[in-house]
């Protein structure tokens, strides 16, 4: 078990927490590898060698924009969205699994009367059904989706609402993430960030503990500074 502080923030005195989902919350990156490839291939389209890295840090409805401007897609953004939404589905439905130590860390957060929310790029018909079957959907006040706030992780908009629903001040607040872009845009607004060690960032960790206040491998790793 690994884990280091990098700087001098203090999680006891967090009031309000942002957790991601997918890589931090959730052991789903992994199906993220391939569903965008598996969608254009399902269109008869070849995928460029570079397009999961393209598409690393888009919302869906800029990967759908994506698709329409990059490969001719001749579809709505919507009709794109829905499309690949139900490729996912019975992953997110019924087999995502929970990151290890999420519901310790959890648990130890609401016992000190942290308030908590999601904010996650993946889309509300696939989030909220994969946190309800994982028993944790319970600890957040709510779940703010990039789609549903028009926006995505490389800007701080979604970071902003999210403490302003929980009323909690930046400095207080604690964005719990896996992708450094997110990390980049909540330290932009001036959040303290604890990033979440996952394997689809392995390739950026260096970045990633140069940037993060706090570095886990595993997220009950952050029950030693609460």
């Amino acid at each position: 078990m690994y884990n280091k502080r990098w700087h001098m923030t203090d999680l006891k005195a967090i009031k309000g927490a942002i957790f991601d989902m997918d890589g931090t919350l959730l052991d789903s990156m992994p199906i993220w590898f391939t569903i965008e490839a598996d969608y254009l291939k399902s269109l008869g389209i070849t995928p460029r060698s570079d397009l999961n890295e393209t598409l690393r840090a888009l919302s869906g409805l800029e990967t759908a924009r994506h698709f329409q401007a990059e490969y001719g897609v001749r579809k709505t953004t919507q009709q794109i969205e829905a499309e690949r939404n139900a490729m996912l589905e019975d992953f997110y439905f019924n087999k995502a699994p929970l990151k290890e130590g999420v519901v310790p860390a959890l648990e130890r957060l609401k016992a000190r009367g942290v308030r908590m929310c999601v904010a996650t790029a993946t889309d509300r018909p696939l989030a909220e059904p994969a946190l309800r079957r994982c028993g944790i959907i319970c600890y957040f006040d709510r779940i703010f989706t990039c789609g549903e706030e028009s926006t995505s992780k490389s800007n701080t908009d979604i970071f902003m609402r999210a403490a302003g629903f929980l009323g909690t001040g930046i400095s207080d607040t604690l964005v719990i993430e896996d992708a450094l872009y997110a990390m980049k845009s909540a330290k932009k607004a001036g959040f303290p960030v604890a990033a979440v060690y996952d394997r689809s960032y392995e390739d950026r960790t260096d970045e990633i503990k140069a940037l993060a206040d706090f570095y886990f491998i595993t997220m009950d790793e952050m029950l030693e500074f609460l």
